[in-house]
């Protein structure tokens, strides 16, 4: 357990107040996650992810003014030390995968028991990707669909450096901090991330990732 200092700082964006009341009575049960602030539109999350800079965002994907992709799309993630949790009845898996494109970490679907909502925080919090099994299998199929590079090799021949590479990126290092834990530039990060995407048949970081869970590329614990 984390102590009261270290709670994972959480920030709940969903329009419907029962639902926030759920989310804070269920949450407020664990020593270690805390919630900081609550948002009821798009608009409002977004001022409050400035002035807070939460450790985690729970984030609605259907709210008034702007939605949940909307703010996916304007704030710029990498600059702050949030990592977001989308929160969905799942009615389009179109906006799952672009939610995940545009970098959310994790999926919770809002008829999930409680206790796997928990548990994506901490994991989420700890730099892995959460979904779950049907969510994981429909956007491997819409990369798969979309993928302009030919069929994916199903043994690649990586290098040691790639595979840590590989490694990193699934656990949610970004290039900066790849670069500072191998000791390597950002720039050599970037290469190396050019050649493996070219070698495995991918065009994202996600996608990557993703990959690599799927392959059993990546050592999840």
């Amino acid at each position: 357990m984390l102590s009261s200092k270290q709670a994972i700082r959480t920030l709940v964006a969903d329009d419907h107040a029962i639902f926030r009341d759920g989310l804070r009575k269920l949450l407020s049960s664990t020593d270690d996650i805390a919630i900081i602030g609550e948002a009821s539109n798009g608009a409002d999350c977004i001022k409050m992810l400035a002035k807070l800079k939460p450790d985690i965002l729970l984030l609605d994907l259907r709210m008034p003014d702007k939605d949940g992709l909307a703010v996916l799309e304007e704030v710029n993630f990498d600059s702050l030390p949030t990592r977001v949790i989308v929160l969905t009845a799942a009615e389009d898996d179109r906006d799952v995968i672009r939610a995940m494109r545009l970098g959310a970490r994790g999926v919770v679907l809002k008829q999930s028991a409680t206790d796997l909502l928990v548990k994506s925080i901490y994991r989420v919090h700890a730099g892995e990707i959460w979904l779950d099994n049907r969510i994981t299998a429909e956007v491997m199929k819409a990369f798969a669909k979309s993928s302009d590079n030919g069929p994916r090799r199903e043994k690649p021949l990586l290098s040691n450096r790639e595979k840590q590479i590989v490694q990193l990126v699934a656990q949610g290092y970004r290039n900066k901090e790849m670069g500072e834990k191998l000791f390597i530039s950002e720039q050599t990060v970037k290469n190396h991330l050019h050649n493996i995407f070219d070698k495995l048949g991918v065009s994202d970081r996600l996608e990557l990732a993703l990959y690599a869970i799927h392959h059993r590329l990546v050592d999840q614990g």
